[in-house]
């Protein structure tokens, strides 16, 4: 089923019940970044658009001009996507585009963007329970791509001393860091996602500048849940509340 979704930030997003719905690693990336003037940003693995929606009217918020591109696989998720783009009038800040991110550079010129953000599939090929290549597998599972896969396009993509931007799983760090270096992007901040103060992180958030000088700056955790189990004030924050829940 199809439904229409308040970002209570401005935008509305439509998603398919029966699909995968973006959670909060989705949110967590979008605010990740530090949006710049003039910043054209690139969202691989878009989905149903909701990093570019979330992005947009912080820059709406901020008065800057910053302008999207979501490339996504699947047709339907990229439908949604388009479809909530219309329905926001942001034809002139954001565009989606139906395509395989290992062919990323049929779609991109190299060297277009000044921002590239990721929410890759999370689990290796060969790992995990893969019952067919459904849109919530193909969202959980490294099917259709890898993490180099995405690493790659990314870099392609990035001007120099573009940022890249991505969230993922700790249990992949190490895979994670060389990676990144390999393709020149330099990692410059990292953040771990915390389910609680005393719960081991789940989420992690990294940033990279593509021929940036060394130097990593690992940042305070992101702590979800507070002590009565409700969100904490930061992250409540980011979804524009305070106290309460979501």
């Amino acid at each position: 089923m199809i439904r229409l979704d308040d970002l209570e930030n401005g935008n509305f997003i439509y998603q398919d019940t029966d699909g995968f719905l973006f959670g909060i690693d989705a949110v967590l990336l979008a605010h990740y970044p530090r949006l710049r003037k003039g910043d054209e940003v690139l969202d691989l693995c878009t989905g149903s658009g909701v990093v570019p929606l979330i992005m947009e009217a912080e820059a709406k918020k901020r008065e800057i001009e910053v302008h999207f591109t979501g490339l996504e696989l699947q047709e339907e998720a990229a439908g949604l996507a388009a479809r909530s783009v219309r329905y926001n009038g942001l034809f002139d800040k954001i565009r989606i585009l139906r395509g395989d991110v290992k062919e990323a550079d049929r779609y991109l010129p190299a060297a277009s963007f000044s921002l590239v953000t990721v929410n890759p599939p999370y689990i290796k090929g060969g790992h995990g329970l893969i019952g067919s290549a459904d849109q919530r597998n193909l969202a959980r599972h490294e099917i259709a791509m890898t993490l180099e896969d995405a690493v790659r396009a990314g870099a392609r993509a990035l001007r120099m001393r573009g940022r890249f931007t991505m969230v993922h799983r700790p249990g992949r760090l190490a895979e994670i860091l060389p990676l990144l270096s390999r393709f020149q992007l330099e990692p410059k901040r990292l953040r771990l996602v915390h389910p609680g103060r005393d719960r081991e992180a789940n989420l992690l958030l990294v940033e990279a500048v593509k021929g940036g000088n060394p130097g990593l700056s690992v940042e305070p955790p992101l702590i979800v849940y507070g002590e009565d189990g409700s969100y904490t004030e930061e992250l409540l924050a980011l979804y524009g509340k305070k106290g309460g829940s979501l």
